[in-house]
């Protein structure tokens, strides 16, 4: 009996030693099982943030530089922001668009920007001779500075003297899908329309370049030893992507002419062939506008003739043209017949009411654009 109870004892022994080492197997393979539809090599969940490209600021900066030619080539900002500071005796050139640019602390510097779709500030800057795009244009604390401008907004300057303007006159050839990717039409050009926030009793802070002023006397074109040798840039005001306008600067004669193209499929080059025709016979671009209308701003500007014109500006904002000179409202008549007979325009009818016809539109468009 003892010894078939002994020998009973170790086989129950043994499987009861056997089984803690069973069950620690299989509650080991049980918490190391993967469960059903998860996999372990599947890579962690990505959001947008973390797909986004890293950003190096000084990319996206220029900063203590000295005699030296320098700046971006097309495709390099794309739409973000730029700084330059502390920079002296430098030929720069931004050839992209931006966010928003600042000039900080520059002396004696050669700057060319592409457009710009916020502002663009300098401050404390001091010999500086610039070409530059832009929504807002303001300087601080600046001293002698010439600017082939264009800005959307009329141009702000704060404790600065010497300062002089000149309309943009540039071309490259992405200029144009810049001021597009910018949100800045060619046709909104405040260049001459100075705001000095902190004028001088009896002194001028500010002037207007010479009209013969170009944009080569100012601002060299790159060196064709550095990196910008590839870009084909051209100062021929013919060539500018921003038409050439007299701006603030005394009518020649005055007699002006509205001559406004309603929105269609060729309004920009439509607009562009009318002021090469006028050119060619020696009339004077004084001012452009690129806005939109409604139907009672149509009858406001327009007045008898708004009835035919109502209809037009369902397809886009409209461009406006002040030409000037002696019998321009006659010949631009012409060119309307002869050059856009399918286009849809407005003339001014006759010289005894194009001046108003003029004040009536451009007035218009300062106001709804805020100027």
């Amino acid at each position: 009996m003892g010894c078939f109870f002994s020998k009973k004892s170790k086989r129950k022994s043994d499987k009861e030693d056997r089984t803690p080492t069973a069950t620690t197997a299989e509650t080991t393979t049980t918490s190391n099982a993967v469960p059903l539809g998860n996999n372990t090599d599947e890579a962690p969940k990505q959001y947008s943030w973390d797909k986004r490209e890293k950003v190096d600021p000084k990319d996206y900066m220029l900063t203590g530089l000295k005699d030296v030619t320098v700046g971006r080539l097309p495709g390099k900002l794309n739409g973000q922001q730029f700084v330059i500071q502390e920079c002296e005796n430098c030929n720069i050139y931004v050839f992209d668009h931006a966010a928003t640019i600042t000039i900080d602390d520059c002396v004696n510097c050669r700057i060319v920007l592409g457009p710009v779709k916020g502002s663009v500030f300098f401050r404390d800057c001091k010999d500086i001779k610039c070409v530059v795009a832009c929504q807002q244009f303001r300087t601080r604390d600046c001293k002698k500075m010439e600017v082939f401008l264009c800005c959307a907004t009329q141009p702000i300057i704060e404790s600065s003297t010497g300062m002089k303007f000149g309309c943009f006159q540039y071309y490259y050839p992405e200029l144009a899908f810049h001021f597009k990717d910018a949100g800045l039409s060619i046709f909104n050009n405040n260049w001459s329309n100075i705001h000095d926030f902190t004028p001088v009793s009896g002194e001028n802070n500010w002037s207007l370049l010479s009209e013969g002023a170009s944009v080569l006397d100012f601002v060299p074109a790159p060196d064709p030893e550095s990196e910008f040798k590839s870009v084909r840039i051209s100062t021929d005001p013919a060539r500018s992507i921003v038409p050439l306008t007299k701006g603030g600067r005394r009518k020649d004669s005055e007699e002006s002419c509205l001559f406004v193209f309603f929105a269609g499929e060729y309004t920009t080059a439509n607009a562009r062939k009318l002021i090469d025709e006028v050119a060619a016979k020696d009339f004077v671009l004084i001012q452009t506008k690129e806005v939109s209308m409604r139907p009672e701003d149509v009858r406001r500007v327009f007045q008898n003739n708004a009835e035919d014109l109502v209809d037009w500006i369902t397809k886009g904002p409209v461009i406006a043209m002040e030409l000037n000179g002696d019998g321009v409202v006659e010949a631009c008549k012409n060119i309307a017949n002869d050059v856009f007979s399918g286009t849809k325009v407005f003339v001014s009818d006759n010289k005894n009411t194009s001046s108003r016809d003029v004040d009536n539109f451009f007035n218009f468009a300062d106001m709804q654009m805020g100027l």
